[in-house]
């Protein structure tokens, strides 16, 4: 996405004559050789190395009760090691793409590798516990090789070890998960900075918001959502905020904080709005979340396009919830359907303003 609008600003700015063709394509070349710029083959690799992955185990698995014990297991584990030592020589030579291909490639065998020793010795425990051990077994492979393609395993593992508990159970041990979620999303967003791979960094974020999502699930109180608003509000505007003393260190990290914790907060207020039934309640609602929405725009509109277009959206739902709510309960469905194209024109023509004050100041600000 990134790489297709810089490619067509680089030629707009070369028919401009800001810039020569020559040193256009210097700049695009220079942001294709970074290595976490989007690569064909690099996914292909990962497609195939998933794909082998899943065909080893099938085979395995197939002829199980065919192979002996000894057999197995000392080829359980020889496809383990054999497939980080590869990844390790390949590092140690510069292929980083194939290296990366045979790390997945030993992670995902030593997750089979977990069920199959589990049932051929039939060793006691649950798939929480499995799921756990594999999830762990990936921090170690992506701290020892500092591997981004096994962080984004972990990270997908991660959410793989709550979900199981929850779903073993289908009312998940709050002890367990209360600490064990944010662990492991500190746990991948170190691994992150360890391994420098930035767009990782979104499942750790994900796993956050979905750890407080859990915990409103488990105690689903007004006091509760109101804690999740206050905590996704002040932590936005600690980010967001120029002022703030952490409002530096987020922006070196992407726009990812601001956009997370906005999104915390829009979730608060949109538990608020289930918890209070009340039509003076929600009207007051309506306007914080209003407020919330303008303030959002304001504070992060020009550099976060994330928190801009959530902001936008926001507006727009909430406007038109009230509409219905107040004027659409009172003039009918024909009348509200007229009273919402209104209200959707004016939106339209807000963002509208906006977006050409927030270009306006971008341009502005290069000059």
């Amino acid at each position: 996405m990134y790489r297709g609008r810089l490619e067509r600003d680089l030629k707009r700015w070369t028919a401009a004559g800001l810039i020569d063709a020559p040193t256009a394509g210097r700049l695009l070349q220079e942001y294709d050789s970074r290595e976490s710029a989007f690569s064909l083959g690099r996914v292909l690799m990962m497609i195939a190395a998933l794909l082998l992955s899943a065909a080893l185990l099938l085979l395995i698995a197939a002829n199980w009760e065919a192979i002996p014990r000894l057999a197995r297991l000392v080829g359980i584990v020889g496809l383990i090691w054999g497939a980080y030592l590869a990844g390790g020589a390949l590092i140690l030579r510069g292929a980083e793409r194939l290296a990366a291909a045979f790390l997945v490639l030993g992670t995902l065998a030593f997750g089979g590798a977990i069920a199959l020793v589990g049932q051929m010795y039939h060793l006691s425990g649950d798939t929480f516990q499995a799921m756990l051990v594999w999830f762990a077994g990936a921090v170690v492979a992506a701290a020892l090789f500092r591997s981004g393609a096994v962080t984004a395993i972990a990270g997908f593992l991660a959410f793989a070890v709550s979900g199981v508990d929850w779903m073993q159970s289908f009312d998940a041990d709050t002890t367990i998960l209360f600490w064990l979620m944010p662990l492991m999303a500190v746990i991948v967003i170190l691994l992150v900075r360890y391994t420098g791979a930035d767009r990782v960094r979104h499942l750790a974020y994900l796993l956050l918001v979905a750890w407080l999502a859990f915990l409103y699930g488990e105690h689903e109180t007004r006091e509760m959502a109101m804690a999740l608003t206050a905590l996704g509000g002040i932590v936005y505007l600690a980010v967001a905020v120029p002022q703030s003393p952490l409002s530096v260190i987020a922006r070196s990290t992407g726009e990812a904080p601001a956009f997370y914790s906005y999104l915390v907060l829009l979730l608060g207020l949109l538990a608020l709005h289930d918890e209070f039934g009340g039509m003076a309640d929600r009207l007051f609602l309506g306007v914080v979340t209003l407020v919330s929405a303008i303030a959002g725009i304001a504070l992060s509109g020009r550099d976060n396009g994330a928190v801009r277009y959530l902001g936008y959206a926001t507006f727009a739902v909430e406007t038109l919830y009230l509409a219905s709510e107040t004027i659409g309960s009172i003039i009918g469905t024909s009348g509200f359907f007229l009273v919402a194209g209104l209200v959707v024109a004016m939106i339209a023509w807000a963002v509208i303003a906006l977006e050409r004050r927030f270009s306006r100041s971008a341009t502005g600000a290069e000059a």
